[in-house]
């Protein structure tokens, strides 16, 4: 056996004991196939060895490539496949597929998907040029299928028909530099990890959980020294540049985990690096230290209620510009962490019921934004549009920036942050930058 997942071990990078290892896991899952209906691999995976009469060191190189470029990540077989380590057979399939990916990369890519790993990979580069030229950035990007979009397909691999998130004018760090804290007594500090999404997109939902914290006597400040969790390197096999970024946030987050602070991440893809990958590819006790204190924002506000020495603010004066039901999609990246519906029982205390959908949004990190993935991830999107149209509810809240993004090009509907749902039931106004 050769459960392989780490870059460091001599093996990894070695394209027959990769071979093996693909053998020893495709047969795995082909006689279990518990997964068959969660991504488009599984399916085309159990068809091609049934096409070759179960011996899967028939299966041809086409046909692997194939498996390996329709999984997107999602990490629900770590919810579902019973064989996950610590089991003996240690089966991790999308570790595995990024161990396909970075033997690609290593080996040389072309040209063109060299450069959409470059533009996709360099968020923050892209962020704050974006931000500074903003207007005129989401003029070009914010059309589906316009002229400049066509251009982004055809140069940098971008689906010239996805929507994509505006830019906003003001990054969320600017804005907390000259954020005044609240008056009210503090308990607790906590260390909040923008991700790209909140910094350059969605700052607001990172103005409304500083405001729900602080409501509820939990400070917050903002690391220095951090970037890009490096999902999109990660993703992509490119794991230099990858452990380059985490090596650099564990050392900036390492050192908040030390002043008395847990680290807060608001994107569950972010979190989820965090919390897993970051021990796995950069290791140390600095790592482990930060996966030990990294929480989800709802997981956090619970864990804080349910102390001995806390509890939430359960007074709602703005309760009624919340709606009573809502629709709440549950994010993979979410899902994949088993610390169950956090956001859900969080707005419950406020009164607010969830309808829950639990279908994968298509994107998953970056794999959803590529002109070649276009098709099939709308494809992978249509259950959840179906069932958030059959929800019926006006309001459609989720935790994942790229999952709302797809629901929105989905179903016209724009998904709130449902951090944003406690703010305004909290009665805290949504503040503009």
């Amino acid at each position: 056996m050769s459960a392989t997942y780490q870059p460091s071990d001599p093996a990894y990078f070695d394209p027959a004991d990769l071979d093996r290892e693909l053998d020893r896991v495709f047969d795995l899952c082909h006689g279990c196939r518990l997964c068959f209906n969660l991504c488009p691999s599984f399916p085309t995976l159990f068809d091609a060895i049934d096409e070759h009469d179960g011996e899967v060191g028939d299966v041809t190189a086409a046909e692997r490539d194939q498996v390996v470029d329709e999984c997107y990540q999602c990490k629900l077989c770590y919810v579902k496949c019973p064989y996950v380590p610590p089991h003996e057979w240690e089966l991790d399939f999308p570790r595995l597929m990024m161990r396909v990916h970075a033997q690609r990369h290593r080996a040389g890519t072309p040209v063109k998907e060299k450069l959409t790993d470059q533009f996709l990979g360099r968020t923050d580069l892209l962020g704050k040029v974006s931000v500074l030229a903003s207007p005129v950035v989401n003029r070009l990007t914010g059309s589906p299928g316009s002229l400049s979009r066509r251009a982004m397909e055809k140069t940098v691999g971008m689906a010239a028909q996805r929507v994509l998130p505006p830019y906003a004018r003001q990054r969320f760090t600017t804005w907390f530099k000259w954020h005044k804290p609240s008056s009210r007594p503090t308990t607790k500090e906590a260390a909040v990890f923008p991700t790209c999404f909140i910094e350059y997109m969605e700052p607001a939902i990172g103005r409304d959980l500083v405001g729900v914290y602080e409501r509820n006597g939990i400070s917050c400040s903002v690391p220095q020294g951090t970037k890009c969790c490096g999902a999109p390197w990660l993703h992509q096999g490119n794991v230099a540049e990858f452990e380059k970024s985490a090596r650099q946030n564990v050392a900036a987050l390492a050192e908040e985990v030390r002043a008395g602070k847990d680290v807060i991440v608001a994107q569950p893809t972010c979190a989820y690096v965090l919390k897993r990958d970051y021990p796995l590819y950069v290791g140390g006790a600095d790592a482990e230290l930060v996966a030990e204190h990294t929480f989800d924002p709802a997981e956090y506000l619970l864990r804080h209620h349910r102390s001995e020495e806390h509890s939430l603010d359960l007074d709602f004066p703005g309760r009624e510009s919340v709606p009573d039901t809502v629709t709440y999609h549950v994010p993979c990246h979410l899902q994949a962490q088993n610390i169950g519906l956090k956001s859900r029982d969080l707005l419950k205390l406020a009164g607010v019921k969830c309808d829950l959908v639990q279908r994968c949004s298509g994107i998953d990190g970056t794999w959803g934004y590529r002109q070649e993935n276009y098709d099939l991830a709308r494809k992978v999107a249509a259950p959840l549009a179906r069932e958030v149209r059959a929800a019926g509810n006006e309001v459609v809240c989720g935790d994942c920036h790229l999952a709302n993004g797809s629901i929105l090009q989905e179903t016209g509907t724009k998904p709130v942050h449902p951090i944003q749902l406690m703010a305004r039931a909290y009665g805290i106004a949504e503040e503009q930058a």
